[in-house]
């Protein structure tokens, strides 16, 4: 009987999107959970020359080179250094493993359609393209990000290439 309950769990997911959650400063973000493939502690960062300052480095991860975005400076906000919780979640973008920094990650958390509204317009000064929505669940407001977007623009796409990690 318990089978049948296992079922029924496997399935439920399927009517939400599931999204990695994480926080930069005190705000969460998700990244959908497909395109993570792994998290990781930090590791010890190459800098690059001649490299946006996003862009942290590289590391050696299994005898792959992946390039490193620190999130918190590609989305503006100030850098600090990496604390116990901090880890870096790799995700793949265009066939391509990328590294992301962030301070520490929350939960893997299933939004239903309804959970989740479009990011809103805040004028044209203000750039939300990056944005899938925003999850509303539990009391909780979540940006929830295309990570795809924020690594498509042509200081990472270029760094990437230039380096052989693409």
């Amino acid at each position: 009987m318990s089978h049948g309950v296992h079922d029924a769990k496997a399935v439920a997911p399927a009517a939400g999107r599931q999204f990695l959650t994480f926080y930069l400063e005190n705000e969460e973000y998700g990244v959908e959970i497909r395109k993570v493939q792994e998290i990781i502690g930090m590791l010890p960062i190459t800098r690059v020359p001649r490299t946006p300052a996003f862009m942290r480095g590289v590391v050696n991860l299994r005898g792959a080179v992946i390039p490193i975005v620190d999130l918190r400076l590609k989305f503006g906000l100030e850098r600090v250094e990496p604390t116990p919780r901090s880890c870096i979640v790799v995700v793949q973008v265009r066939g391509s493993a990328i590294g992301l920094v962030v301070d520490r990650v929350s939960e893997v958390a299933t939004l239903g359609s309804e959970e989740i509204e479009d990011a809103p317009s805040f004028g044209s000064d203000v750039q939300t393209e990056y944005l899938l929505g925003i999850g509303k669940a539990g009391g909780r407001i979540r940006l929830l990000v295309d990570i795809e977007k924020v690594l498509s623009t042509s200081e990472v796409l270029a760094v990437t290439q230039a380096h052989g990690m693409a």
